[in-house]
């Protein structure tokens, strides 16, 4: 089959491609690159358990890649994608390989739409935990916050500023599919202090100069965010200054910081523990 016959012309098809200069395998590859994902609004998710959470939370497919040995898993998620209206592309593994650019692949990639909520759609209700992030930097951590926030159950994370793309394949590969599951808000950092003014909600910002130790303050069940900052600057002035508590987290050894994740854990973890507490609740 030639490259040029290859082309899906209409959604819902399902289509064998053996060439890698496959037009739709080269867009599909271009996802790699941030300005792809954002002139197409779209990202790669790599994994057919990934892929199969993602439907059945709700998120529809545009394009599902599978290598051409296909389970019954397969073949049913291949159905649903069609039903969708989305395409099927059924390759050799070598083709999984030139679009994910490893030796390895998984056997079946999905590429979704992104989804991105304002500040004005949070619904802040008693309990509420959201994580803020001022321009974090590092996919890895960012994926592992989602994945955390997730584990917890946090209601969501809000990036300010130049953070890095939530929906790279580094991030959402440290997601383990939790960024199918967790909503993502994007502001700038104006937007962001505006809006905790406007919603009422107590912000909370961890600090290497911050007076209390993080297991002090009594959090409560007032609508919260966390707020952490920068991997190597920390909060800005402005938003450290926005804070109506700033916390440390104490260390014993000779280390300066923690690791951005591991310190989004502790907090997270501790907030749980003293709002199930408050309520009455066994924290384990």
């Amino acid at each position: 089959m030639s490259p040029n016959t290859d082309k899906i012309s209409s959604p819902g098809r399902v289509k064998e491609v053996s060439s890698p200069a496959n037009p739709i395998v080269k867009d599909i590859r271009a996802l790699f690159q941030k300005k792809h994902r954002d002139q197409q609004r779209a990202f790669i998710a790599e994994g057919l358990k990934l892929i199969v959470d993602a439907l059945d939370q709700g998120w529809t497919i545009r394009t599902f890649v599978h290598a051409k040995t296909a389970g019954d898993t397969v073949s049913q998620t291949a159905a649903r994608t069609v039903a969708s209206g989305g395409d099927v592309l059924i390759v050799p593994e070598k083709i999984l390989g030139a679009i994910t650019r490893r030796d390895n692949p998984q056997m079946a990639i999905g590429v979704f739409g992104q989804r991105f909520q304002s500040l004005d759609e949070i619904r802040l209700t008693t309990g509420n935990v959201w994580v803020a992030l001022d321009r974090v930097r590092d996919p890895g951590n960012l994926g592992t916050i989602i994945r955390t926030a997730d584990a917890v159950g946090a209601s969501g994370i809000i990036l300010i500023g130049d953070c890095t793309d939530p929906f790279s394949p580094e991030t959402v590969r440290a997601t383990m599919g939790s960024i199918f599951s967790v909503p993502v808000v994007r502001c700038s950092e104006a937007e962001f202090t505006a809006w905790t003014v406007r919603a009422s909600v107590r912000l909370v910002g961890t600090h290497l100069e911050g007076a209390v130790d993080y297991r002090t303050p009594e959090y409560g069940d007032r609508p919260m965010v966390l707020l952490m900052g920068n991997e190597q600057q920390g909060l800005t002035d402005e938003l450290a200054g926005a804070c109506e508590t700033l916390v440390r987290i104490p260390q014993a050894g000779r280390a300066d910081s923690l690791n951005l994740a591991v310190s989004c854990g502790v907090m997270l973890y501790e907030i749980r523990r003293d709002k199930l507490t408050l309520a009455g609740e066994n924290p384990t």
